[in-house]
C-alpha cells in the first residue's frame, strides 16, 4: 500500500507540472489561472499528498519564466498553502465550511508571495500584482475547483485514492 501511494505521489507531481508546462501562456506571470492548482484540494483528502504536490510546482517553475526565485518562493508559497489547507481540516469539523475556507489559503498566500515575487523580479506594481495572483487562484481553487472537487467525491471517482476521506 505505501508503495502505491508514493507511486501516485509521484504521478500528482508530473501530472501538476505537466498541466502547468502545456498551458504555460496562463499559468505564469501577474495574470495566470493555473489549472493545475485545483489539484491541491487533492491535500484535504490526505496531506500525504502534500509532498507530491509541492515536488510538481517545483517541477513547473523550473520550466517557468522567472528562474530560480519562482522556484523557491513558487515551491515555497505552495508548501505553506497545502499545510495551512491540511490544518484547515483538522480545526475546522464543519466539512463543507472547512473545505471552502480551505480553498482560500492559496489565494492568500500565492497572493501575497508571488505578487511580492513578481515585483521584486518583473517590476510589477506590488499591490496590484498581489491583487491579480490572488483573483487567479481564487477562481481556479475555489470558484472552479471547490465545485469540482465536491462533485467527483460524491461521484466516486476520488475513492481509489485515498482510503482517509477527511471531508464529505
Amino acid at each position: 500500500m505505501k508503495t502505491r501511494r508514493i507511486v501516485f505521489s509521484a504521478l500528482i507531481a508530473a501530472l501538476y507540472a505537466a498541466l502547468t508546462y502545456f498551458l504555460a501562456p496562463i499559468s505564469y506571470g501577474p495574470i495566470q489561472f493555473r489549472v493545475s492548482e485545483i489539484m491541491v484540494l487533492l491535500v484535504l483528502l490526505d496531506p500525504f499528498y502534500i509532498g507530491g504536490l509541492t515536488l510538481g510546482c517545483f517541477l513547473a517553475n523550473l520550466l517557468g519564466p522567472y528562474g530560480m526565485m519562482d522556484i523557491v518562493v513558487g515551491t515555497l508559497a505552495t508548501f505553506i498553502s497545502l499545510v495551512l489547507m491540511s490544518y484547515t481540516m483538522r480545526f475546522i469539523k464543519k466539512p463543507t465550511l472547512a473545505t471552502v475556507i480551505a480553498s482560500l489559503w492559496p489565494t492568500i498566500i500565492n497572493g501575497v508571495m508571488i505578487g511580492y515575487m513578481l515585483y521584486y523580479v518583473a517590476q510589477f506594481p506590488l499591490l496590484l500584482t498581489m491583487f491579480q495572483v490572488g483573483l487567479g487562484e481564487f477562481v481556479v481553487v475555489t470558484l472552479v475547483g471547490v465545485p469540482l472537487f465536491s462533485y467527483l467525491k460524491k461521484s466516486g471517482i476520488l475513492k481509489g485514492i485515498t482510503s482517509n476521506y477527511k471531508v464529505s
